[in-house]
């Protein structure tokens, strides 16, 4: 049974705690974060399902006064596991690395950190050998996460080339207000670091991108015109995505009209905080275009990249060095393809 901590318990954060409880190989010791958050406070009401540990010495009355049990510090629960995933704020998890260093603990970080914290930048699906062992791994962003898988589904059907994008970013989580309201389109300068970051992962396939950030919190939309190696059709493409557990085909006349549709369906689904683990891929938008197919692609920001993290706990650990295996026990436990089957 691998033991996991997790540093952060912010939109990331939760999520990969409520991850690692779900796999039945793992144990979830406990959660780090610096003061009595809206998070943390939910989690005192929901009676404390998860060990609470304070990130920040000197922080201890801020938790007491709250009313929040702690059962020590960051440094004592990194000292309990055997890895941890950490989500802190972009920065802090350089800082922290200092910490599993210094115990020879494992450690895996999100997207928003540099490059250079990590032995390896790592996606489940298209680089996990490389993971193997490895003392510290890094996730792909959100987006990158989810394009990747995409392309990578295509790449092992019939191999891709290039792939030129264009996101349509949300500008925030829900329920943040650091960006302020807004009611404007913001272009970034090309190339986009998603299309850098799956060719740091994808070597083999040419890729640029544009971004425009929106002023909507629920899910980025991406649009790929990819160039495979083999012509395929819209037919072809589809049953290629089709048959891959983590990305969803939907269409419009099913009533999956954007983002916020997929959003309230999770909800329906009684998904906890709506989330999906999954991207979606709608039918409608495959086109063929010459030789290359055009597709559009919703990603959900604030769970995409759970199941990439239990799959790096898995590589890292050599739970699974079969990368086959590895990502069907995380499938499973996170009940990922369900839909397949109905």
């Amino acid at each position: 049974m691998i033991k996991v901590g997790v540093a952060g318990y912010g939109v990331i954060g939760q999520r990969l705690a409520d991850g690692v409880a779900l796999q039945k190989d793992m144990e979830l010791v406990g959660v780090a974060d610096v003061s009595p958050t809206l998070a943390v406070r939910a989690l005192k009401e929901k009676g404390m399902p998860y060990n609470l540990y304070n990130a920040l010495p000197g922080n201890e009355t801020l938790f007491a006064e709250a009313g929040i049990p702690v059962s020590g510090t960051l440094e004592e629960l990194v000292q309990k596991v055997d890895i941890m995933l950490d989500a802190t704020s972009a920065g802090v998890g350089a800082k922290n690395k200092e910490i599993y260093a210094k115990y020879n603990k494992k450690a895996i970080f999100q997207g928003g950190e540099k490059n250079s914290v990590a032995d390896v930048f790592f996606h489940g699906y298209a680089n996990y050998e490389k993971g193997i062992d490895k003392q510290f791994l890094k996730l792909t962003s959100c987006n990158t996460t989810g394009l990747i898988r995409a392309v990578d589904c295509l790449d092992r059907e019939v191999g891709v080339e290039k792939v030129a994008i264009t996101i349509i970013r949300r500008v925030a989580d829900p329920g943040d207000y650091h960006r302020g309201l807004t009611n404007a389109l913001q272009v970034e300068k090309a190339p986009s670091h998603q299309a850098l970051d799956l060719m740091t992962i994808m070597p083999h396939v040419n890729a640029t991108g544009i971004l425009v950030h929106t002023p909507v919190t629920h899910g980025h939309i991406i649009s790929v015109v990819a160039t495979t190696k083999k012509k395929i059709n819209k037919a072809e493409t589809l049953s290629f995505f089709r048959k891959h557990p983590r990305i969803r085909v939907v269409s419009l006349s099913e009533g999956f009209l954007g983002n916020a549709s997929l959003f309230r369906y999770a909800r329906d689904l009684g998904n906890p905080r709506g989330d999906m683990y999954e991207i979606a891929v709608w039918e409608d938008s495959v086109v063929e275009s010459g030789n290359d197919i055009m597709f559009v692609i919703n990603i959900p920001q604030e769970a995409v990249v759970i199941p990439e993290n239990m799959d790096a706990i898995r590589a890292a650990t050599s739970m699974q060095t079969d990368k086959a295996a590895g990502v069907a026990a995380t499938n499973n436990y996170l009940g990922l393809g369900k839909w397949l089957k109905k």
